[in-house]
This record gives C-alpha cells, structure tokens and sequence, in this order.
C-alpha cells in the first residue's frame, strides 16, 4: 500500500504556471501507473493526464494537451504535472492517483492523494 501526498498547489494568474508534485511512501513507485485528476465543486473526477510505469507513454485530456505535461522520476518516487498557459477553468482540486494498469476513470485507481487546490484567477 503506497502513500500519496501532492504538493505546489496554489493561486496563480491566468497564463501562469505551477508544477504540482506527488511524493510516493516506497519504492514500489515504479510499479504503479501514475495519473493526475481534478475536481470542481458537484463535478466528477476527472482524468487531467497519465503516464505510464516508465514514463515512455502519456496521456493527457484534450482541455490541457499543450499546455500540461506528466512526467515521473521513479528514482525519487515522484511524480510531476507542469501546468502552463493556466486557465480559469483549470480551476479545481487536483488529486495525484496510482493504478496498476492503464486507466482514465478514477473509481479505477485504487490510491490516491488527498489533493491540492489550484486556483486560476482572471
């Protein structure tokens, strides 16, 4: 059972930037498929982007492609998400999620983080 903690959430105008961080508990970090999700307030979860256990695929939701990148430093058992050219409607609480497999839906992820707001101002 690993551990999730995210980090470098915050405020930041619009076409800023923010790198989130998600730090693992272990060094089975490699072995979990890696996914950053949002939520605003009465949404569903949703996928923001994925990566895969070596880092060689990504995916990302059409709303951030561009503009978001996923990556992972299994050495460090952490996982990143580099959000550029930020939005309002990026606005949400982003949740770092592990998985054994190559999923988008969130009840498919059985770890997760307890998340970090992003706020996106105009």
């Amino acid at each position: 059972q690993v551990q999730l903690v995210e980090s470098g959430g915050g405020l930041v105008q619009a076409g800023g930037s923010l790198r989130l961080s998600c730090a693992a508990s272990d060094d089975t970090f490699s072995t979990y498929v890696m996914g950053w999700f949002r939520q605003a307030p009465g949404k569903e979860r949703e996928l923001v982007a994925r990566i895969n256990w070596s880092g060689g695929s990504t995916y990302y939701a059409d709303s951030v492609k561009g503009r978001f990148t996923i990556s992972r430093d299994n050495a460090k058992n952490t996982a990143y998400l580099q959000m550029n050219s930020l939005k309002p409607e990026d606005t949400g609480v982003y949740f770092c999620a592990a998985s054994y497999a190559l999923r988008i839906h969130a009840r498919d992820y059985g770890y997760w983080g307890h998340g970090t707001q992003v706020t996106v101002s105009s």
